[in-house]
């Protein structure tokens, strides 16, 4: 079964908008001295100039270069249209808009040439969405009666060696009078003849009203004489 055939909007809008700007830019070109087969030859030259401009961008977003030789097709295409349209008397055209029109061609071919020749800049390779993976670890076979070496024991620490206490030394006996000796040697003898039993130390002690330590030494003098 035959497809039937639908017209596209846009695509009729586009051919009637590009032969609209084909004729202005022919009127112009014969307006400022190219006639003939070279008044077709300028509509021709800028479309052409316009669309390798707009293929170099988009493979190329940031060439600044194609994006100065779009902007001058352009405006080369939109000035003919708005000078056409009235502004500009074609029977009179100014001389600066012959010698513009007259160098046109070797300015497309300049661009053309730039646009064709210029090596398109690589796109930059996507990151890897996973990392790659690291190769298997070789296995090693285990057998149940494997059994790991045992841990070797820690080492204790030598306890600390406790430091010598110092020793005091020993206080040094006091010394006794003679004349004391010699009365608590009285009190122990008229102590003895009247009990008839040596006399206690505390006994000594209280009597004389001396301090231990004396009332010893004078007690060990007396055992010892």
């Amino acid at each position: 079964m035959p497809r039937s055939i639908r017209p596209d909007p846009v695509l009729i809008q586009a051919v009637i908008a590009g032969a609209l700007s084909f004729a202005h830019l022919h009127d112009l070109a014969d307006a400022a001295g190219q006639s003939g087969w070279k008044a077709w030859a300028y509509p021709v030259s800028v479309d052409l100039l316009l669309v390798a401009a707009w293929r170099r961008l988009r493979t190329a977003r940031r060439d600044r270069s194609a994006w100065t030789w779009f902007v001058i097709a352009l405006s080369a295409s939109l000035g003919a249209n708005i000078a056409t349209a009235g502004l500009l008397d074609l029977g009179q055209v100014p001389s600066w808009l012959r010698i513009l029109v007259a160098g046109w061609p070797a300015l497309a071919f300049l661009g053309g040439t730039l646009l064709v020749h210029t090596p398109t800049p690589a796109p930059a390779e996507p990151a890897p969405e996973h990392p790659a993976e690291d190769p298997a670890a070789p296995e090693v076979e285990v057998h149940p009666t494997d059994e790991p070496a045992p841990a070797p024991a820690p080492e204790l620490a030598p306890a600390p060696t406790p430091a010598p206490v110092p020793v005091k030394p020993a206080a040094p006996a006091p010394v006794v009078p003679a004349a004391l000796l010699d009365h608590a040697r009285k009190l122990a003898d008229a102590h003895r003849a009247s009990t008839g039993s040596p006399m206690p130390a505390d006994t000594l002690s209280a009597r004389l009203g001396l301090p231990d330590d004396v009332t010893r030494a004078i007690t060990d003098q007396l055992q010892l004489a």
